[in-house]
């Protein structure tokens, strides 16, 4: 018998299913312009859409359960192009840390 992955929730019970329509945040929708734009045929795709499920579904039960739906995604993303020397691991870092430093709330000042 062949094992159920922890993403694999087909015939399971899984509770009810939020039918309401939602706003996307600015980067949700970035995202998806991401993997559009990298799995994009027409420009010699860097990763195709196989990769992005494969990344997702390569997570463990902990960091799975963890992430939303479009955080998933950009790890996923994240993971191929750093498999594929797109980018490296210690370049993905510092950005992060620049993207931290420029949304960190300003320090107020002391009086």
């Amino acid at each position: 018998m062949i094992e159920r992955r922890h993403h694999d929730m087909g015939g399971l019970d899984a509770g009810p299913v939020a039918r309401t329509e939602h706003t996307f945040e600015p980067w949700e929708n970035k995202t998806d312009a991401i993997v559009r734009l990298l799995s994009n045929p027409k420009s010699g795709p860097l990763m195709r859409i196989d990769e992005l499920r494969r990344g997702i579904e390569d997570m463990g039960p902990g960091i799975y359960d963890e992430l939303t739906y479009y955080e998933r995604w950009i790890a996923s993303v994240a993971n191929v192009l750093i498999e594929k020397g797109v980018i490296h691991v210690d370049e993905l870092g510092r950005k992060l840390e620049e993207v931290k430093a420029r949304h960190a709330p300003a320090s107020s000042p002391e009086h």
